[in-house]
C-alpha cells in the first residue's frame, strides 16, 4: 500500500471532506481528507493564502531597490524585493504598483511581469506573480501603518553573488535577481 504506478494523468488526489479549523486576516487553514491514487484515504492541512506580488525596481543604471525587514516566522532581518499581499478585489499588478510605492517611494513607467511562483505548495496554495520595474520616478514612501523597513540601493551584480553566497534566503527575491539578470545582465560580466 502507498505505492502506485501512476502516470500524471492518475497522480491527482481527490479532496473528500474539508473543514476550516482557522481564519484569520492572511490565510485560512483546513484539514481535509483525500483519496489518494491508489484508493487509500490521507490527512492534508493546507493554508489557503489570496497570494502576492513581488517587484524588482531596476534603474537605468542597474542597481535593485531592495527592502530590509524583520520576518517574525523566521526571527530575522531578510533583505527582499518589495512584496505584500494581493488585497481583496486587487488585481495582482494593481497590487505590485501599490507595493513599489509604498516601500520604495518609486513610481515605474513600465512594470513586466516575469511569471508566478508557488511559494511552498506543499502545504500552501500561495502564488506570487512576479515583476521587474524600471523607468524609477521617486515620488516618495508611504509604508503600511505598523511596517518598519528601510530602502537599500543595491546594483544587480552584487545581487547575483549574494544570492549566489547565500546571503538572500527569500526564495521569490532569488526567482526575481535571476530572472532579472538573464535579462539584463546577458552579454556583460555577471
Amino acid at each position: 500500500m502507498g505505492r502506485c504506478d501512476c502516470n500524471d494523468d492518475n497522480l491527482a488526489e481527490v479532496t473528500v471532506s474539508s473543514e476550516t479549523f482557522y481564519s484569520g486576516r492572511v490565510f485560512n487553514c483546513e484539514l481535509r481528507q483525500v483519496r489518494l491514487p491508489d484508493g487509500s484515504m490521507a490527512p492534508r492541512e493546507v493554508v489557503r493564502h489570496g497570494g502576492g506580488a513581488c517587484v524588482l525596481p531596476i534603474d537605468d543604471d542597474l542597481n535593485c531597490y531592495m527592502v530590509k525587514q524583520y520576518r517574525i516566522a523566521v526571527d530575522n532581518i531578510y533583505l527582499e524585493a518589495p512584496a505584500g499581499k494581493i488585497e481583496a478585489g486587487e488585481t495582482p499588478d494593481e497590487c505590485i504598483a501599490r507595493e513599489i510605492r509604498e516601500e520604495t517611494g518609486y513610481v515605474a513607467s513600465s512594470i513586466e511581469p516575469v511569471g508566478t511562483a508557488a511559494a511552498t505548495p506543499g502545504y500552501c496554495s500561495e502564488i506570487i506573480y512576479l515583476y521587474i520595474a524600471t523607468g524609477l520616478e521617486f515620488k516618495g514612501t508611504d509604508p503600511d501603518s505598523g511596517e518598519f523597513i528601510s530602502v537599500h540601493k543595491v546594483p544587480l551584480k552584487e545581487l547575483v553573488e549574494m544570492a549566489d553566497r547565500g546571503q538572500i534566503e527569500d526564495a521569490k527575491t532569488q526567482v526575481l535577481i535571476y530572472k532579472a539578470a538573464r535579462r539584463l545582465l546577458s552579454g556583460t560580466e555577471r
